[in-house]
C-alpha cells in the first residue's frame, strides 16, 4: 500500500517502513508526526484519488533527526570585470519513518524497530571515532594510544593508533632472536660470493669503469691510421 502525500511545498509517495527526508519540521527525535494532506491512497490496482485530498487519510510517521543536506555551491561571475563569488547553502531538512498508511478504507502498518541514531554518529562509526561506543577488545597486555600527527601547514592533523605495549608471543611463532638467527643461517648465494671472493680490495673500491665492448659493426671497420689531409 502507498500514498501521496504534500508537506513543505513538495508531494512524496510513501510506503509503509520507507526513510523520508522532508523540509525541517518541528519535533523531537521519536516523537510521532501526522501528515493529513494525503492525495492519492492506492493497493495494487485500486486506487483511491482526493478532490483535492482524500477524506479520512492519515499518513503515520516517527521523526529522528533535523539535519543538514548536502552542500550546494552558488558560483556567480561576470566576464570581463574581475566579478567573481561562491558561495555555499546547506538546507535545513527532518528525516522521518514512515510507520502507517490508513485511508480509502484500507490500513498498512510497518513493525519495525525505529533506529533514531544520527546520521553524523553513523558515519562517526564507520570511521571508528565514535567514543560514546564501548572500547575494542583488545588482548592482554596491548594498549592503544591516539595520537595526532601534524601534516603540515594548511593540512589537517592524522590521527593514528599507536601501540604502547606489545603483546606475548603466540605460541608457534618465532622469537626475533630465532629469526635473527635463521636469517644469519642462510647461506649466501654461490655466485655471489664466488664473484666477492674473485674480487681484489683495489678493483672492490675502484671507480673506474670498463671500457664498453665494440660492437660487430665497429669491430669490422677498418682501422684509421692517419688523420685525412685537406684539401691543397
Amino acid at each position: 500500500m502507498y500514498a501521496v502525500i504534500k508537506t513543505g511545498g513538495k508531494q512524496y509517495r510513501v510506503q509503509p517502513g520507507d526513510v523520508l527526508v522532508v523540509e525541517k519540521l518541528a519535533g523531537e527525535p521519536g516523537q510521532k508526526v501526522a501528515f493529513d494532506q494525503v492525495l492519492m491512497v492506492g493497493e495494487g490496482g485500486a486506487v483511491t484519488v482526493g478532490a483535492p485530498l482524500v477524506a479520512d487519510a492519515e499518513v503515520t510517521a516517527t521523526f529522528i533527526e533535523t539535519r543538514k543536506g548536502e552542500k550546494i555551491k552558488i558560483f556567480k561571475k561576470i566576464r570581463r570585470q574581475g566579478y567573481r563569488r561562491t558561495r555555499g547553502h546547506r538546507q535545513h531538512e527532518s528525516v522521518l519513518r514512515v510507520t502507517a498508511i490508513a485511508g480509502g478504507g484500507q490500513t498498512a502498518t510497518w513493525d519495525g524497530e525505529v533506529d533514531l541514531t544520527p546520521l553524523a554518529v553513523r558515519n562517526l562509526r564507520a570511521r571508528n571515532l565514535d567514543r560514546d561506543r564501548p572500547a575494542m577488545i583488545l588482548p592482554a597486555g596491548v594498549d592503544v594510544e591516539t595520537v595526532v600527527e601534524p601534516e603540515g601547514k594548511g593540512k589537517a592533523p592524522r590521527t593514528r593508533a599507536k601501540v604502547v605495549e606489545e603483546a606475548p608471543a603466540i605460541a608457534g611463532d618465532l622469537a626475533p632472536d630465532a629469526v635473527a638467527e635463521t636469517r644469519a643461517a642462510k647461506p649466501a648465494k654461490p655466485a655471489k660470493a664466488a664473484k666477492k671472493a674473485g674480487k681484489t680490495p683495489e678493483q672492490k673500491f675502484s671507480t673506474k669503469t670498463a671500457a664498453p665492448k665494440p660492437s660487430k659493426a665497429q669491430a669490422k671497420a677498418p682501422v684509421r691510421r692517419s688523420a685525412p689531409r685537406g684539401k691543397g
